[in-house]
């Protein structure tokens, strides 16, 4: 069987977040055990599995990612590297529809940049919880809870504190799982050299999901689902530019449209092989 690792949100290699890639024959699912196994090997933060869908009116493919221990509800770079990968292979016209846990995800290839429609995640404003400075070590302007994806996002006061953010990885871990977040955003406006923006993005993040085996996500599409509408109504814009800034780093351009959010970016094939199993 076919492998790749694509990495995806960025046109160049070795930056964006890379993410494994099986391209399946029509059929069942192979085992669930078996998929978690071939997610550990690759050790990514995710790894995408897909099977064509022959009869199906709704959807071409089904999609599933799997971080290295648990089955994601959501993946938007392994997802945007699947269909740079499909793509590449000739087996869409343009658009194509993915059945997921999400529901159906729609993406669309133009000039060789990717579009992913994906539901919106909206924030609400909570009280900081318990243990919340201490495991991040910096305090936060205002903290959101994102829905229905249920991730913890943490206002901070500018992009210099988001980049030089360390947080305490094992508490995070604690805290994610004693209340029930996904994952940790931490985000600021861009720094700003007049307009617009000096780095050419309106804002900044970094995703800490260390409960689910992600100490840290290069680039977290699925969050700029809450991001998006976040910012749009600080920003009042509804099309922007987020840049996620981890090691790798990499660019996240965001349109809010109603309850959905358009993700786009480039992505990179720097892996083919075979699984010898």
């Amino acid at each position: 069987m076919r492998i790749r690792i694509v990495d995806a949100f960025t046109d160049q290699p070795f930056a964006g977040n890379p993410a494994g890639v099986c391209l399946l024959e029509a059929g069942p699912w192979p085992a669930d055990s078996w998929m978690r196994q071939i997610a550990a090997e690759v050790n990514l933060s995710e790894t995408a599995f897909a099977r064509p869908l022959p009869d199906d009116p709704d959807a071409d493919w089904d999609l599933r990612w799997f971080t290295p221990t648990v089955e994601a509800k959501m993946c938007g770079h392994a997802t945007l590297a699947t269909t740079h990968a499909m793509s590449s292979d000739g087996l869409l016209d343009g658009r194509i529809r993915f059945n997921s846990l999400s529901g159906v995800l729609v993406a669309s290839v133009e000039d060789q940049l990717i579009t992913l429609d994906f539901p919106v995640s909206l924030p609400a404003m909570i009280e900081a919880p318990e243990g919340l400075r201490e495991a991040l070590r910096i305090e936060p302007v205002e903290v959101y809870r994102t829905e229905p994806l249920g991730d913890l996002l943490v206002v901070l006061p500018d992009e210099a504190a988001v980049r030089s953010a360390a947080p305490d990885l094992i508490a995070v871990a604690e805290l994610t799982e004693k209340f029930a977040f996904r994952g940790a955003i931490l985000t600021a406006p861009a720094e700003r050299d007049g307009e617009p923006p000096a780095g050419g993005y309106d804002f900044v993040s970094r995703f800490f999901a260390p409960g689910h085996g992600i100490p840290e996500d290069p680039v977290t599409g699925s969050a700029h689902t809450g991001l998006a509408p976040y910012w749009a109504e600080r920003l009042g814009r509804e099309r922007l530019v987020g840049y996620q800034a981890s090691a790798r780093g990499g660019v996240v351009q965001v349109l809010l449209a109603g309850d959905r959010v358009h993700l786009t970016g480039h992505a990179v094939t720097v892996i083919d092989g075979e699984l010898k199993i």
